[in-house]
């Protein structure tokens, strides 16, 4: 491998990296603070995708396609907690598992009428188009380097909420002792809602960030779901730490083993996973 590809590939991996973490520290979250295990999870990314598609298809701006988008997604939690979630609490995990399941369905199903099933692309806004020089003969996307600015930012973000202002402490402490935070006056159910719909929120914000990246295709949630379960195992369930230092380890593993060794790729995340696990079974920042 020669330095020129070694770099290329560090920076791909980091950005990949620093994009699944977008995806899984929502999925986390939600485990950690409500204990649900959401495997539609995915299914956001995708409708992130779709609807930043449909909406520069309408509109013809990025910009505005994704803010439309974004706040859709975070009505759309709203809805499902609301609705279906909110049934779930005192409820086991098996009984979280068959409705997400099925949500997964609902969704893909919805996904193929309203949307077909060929697959998408969404053009690369006209001012991020283009690339930087990497080296005399090679450049690096623009595109690309404002994703990873974006997932940094948005984590920061999330890091500061959680540990910084009174919504991140009410959030470690319904994780912490939900029936405490309740008999103390706090509303547990608004609480759980803000939070999954955040969850919901960051999923689909992933989607609309990778569109430009990524064909967007029908079942593109369950590839990705499977990818972050890997991440947030690795990390520790509940931890965005976990979650942000797994992410990166992955994005690294999978980028780098696609080069060195392409035959074994889609095998060595899960390889290191087992490693992970038979050393520190609750994974890396387990709570």
């Amino acid at each position: 491998m020669t330095t020129e590809l070694f770099f290329v590939q560090l920076i791909n991996g980091i950005q990949y990296g620093l994009l699944l973490f977008l995806i899984a520290s929502g999925l986390t979250l939600v485990f950690g603070v409500m204990g649900i295990l959401n495997l539609a999870h995915g299914s956001m990314y995708m409708v992130g995708a779709y609807l930043v598609w449909y909406f520069v298809t309408v509109t013809g701006s990025f910009t505005v396609s994704a803010v439309i988008s974004a706040i859709i997604a975070l009505t759309l939690g709203i809805l499902i907690e609301r609705v279906l979630i909110q049934r779930l609490y005192n409820r086991n995990h098996l009984d979280q598992v068959l409705l997400t399941i099925g949500m997964i369905f609902v969704f893909n199903s919805l996904q193929s009428i309203l949307f077909g099933n060929d697959p998408y692309g969404v053009a690369v806004p006209g001012a991020l188009g283009g690339g930087i020089p990497f080296t005399d003969n090679s450049s690096y996307p623009i595109y690309r380097i404002f994703a990873a600015l974006i997932c940094v930012a948005i984590a920061g973000a999330l890091y500061y909420v959680v540990r910084s202002t009174r919504l991140g402490m009410l959030i470690r402490a319904g994780e912490s002792n939900r029936e405490m935070v309740e008999a103390l006056g706090v509303n547990i159910k608004s609480l759980y809602t803000i939070v999954f719909a955040i969850g919901v929120m960051l999923a689909a914000v992933s989607g609309i960030i990778a569109a430009p990246m990524r064909s967007i295709v029908p079942g593109m949630g369950e590839s990705v779901l499977i990818t972050c379960f890997v991440v947030v195992v690795i990390g520790g369930m509940g931890s965005i730490t976990g979650a942000f230092v797994g992410a990166l380890l992955v994005g690294l593993i999978s980028t780098f083993s696609s080069v060195l060794m392409p035959s074994m790729s889609n095998m060595i995340i899960y390889i290191f996973m087992i490693l992970v696990l038979l050393v520190k079974p609750q994974g890396l920042f387990a709570k």
